[in-house]
């Protein structure tokens, strides 16, 4: 039996399609190194700008079931999804000024990974808000149209990298900035090797989690 990871909101219901479970962004690949300089948003120094480094943005694995038994097509899943990390919107300021703007930083990151466009600063609401809580990896139902060894888990896009912030004749500041561009669900089948899968892939990690040593799955 084949699943297919799909890539929802933690609050859509996850459905199983035809396919093989994998991961379908930068994995854990090594970081992706930029230097850009993007006009600052919402800051009271005019003029401003934000320089980014060590861009790193990879699919990190958040919560995982237990292994589950499915006899049945049509079956809805019923094991919890026990929770590993808990994603954040935050912002460090590391040197300089401690009254950063954390909202300013985050806008620009969005800008920069192509979130949102330098003239629409609304579009990167979501991912700059540092109350932005975390998804609910338990809020929706699976049903599998399949029978095997069914492994659930949730993931999100994290974005994470360092800044350093030039205003003025003002002291620089720099600082870290991180935060998620999507969340989603995905299924393994614990007999089925997941195509293509890379070291530090959600799929591949939830197979290690709860299949049985040497399932098929667990191997890259």
């Amino acid at each position: 039996m084949k699943i297919k990871e799909t890539v929802l909101s933690a609050c859509a219901v996850a459905a199983l399609m035809a396919g093989t479970a994998a991961c379908t962004s930068d994995g854990d690949g090594p970081p992706t190194k930029a230097a850009a300089a993007t006009p600052a948003a919402g800051t009271t120094c005019k003029g401003g700008t934000y320089s980014w480094f060590n861009v790193d943005k990879r699919d990190v694995l958040t919560g995982v079931a237990e292994k589950e038994k499915v006899s049945r097509k049509g079956a809805r899943l019923t094991h919890k999804l026990a929770p590993l990390h808990t994603p954040r919107t935050a912002v460090t300021f590391e040197k300089g000024s401690r009254e950063g703007d954390a909202k300013a930083a985050l806008r620009s990151l969005a800008v920069l990974i192509g979130e949102a466009k330098a003239d629409d600063p609304g579009a990167s609401r979501a991912f700059s808000d540092v109350r932005r809580p975390a998804p609910d990896i338990n809020s929706g139902s699976t049903s599998i149209d399949g029978v095997g060894t069914i492994v659930q888990y949730a993931w999100v896009e994290q974005v994470t990298a360092d800044f350093r912030y030039v205003c003025g004749s003002g002291k620089p500041v720099t600082g870290r900035a991180t935060s998620w561009v999507i969340d989603g669900t995905g299924l393994v089948s614990c007999s089925t090797p997941i195509k293509d899968a890379k070291e530090g892939e959600p799929a591949l990690t939830a197979a290690r989690l709860s299949c049985d040593p040497g399932a098929p799955a667990s191997k890259p």
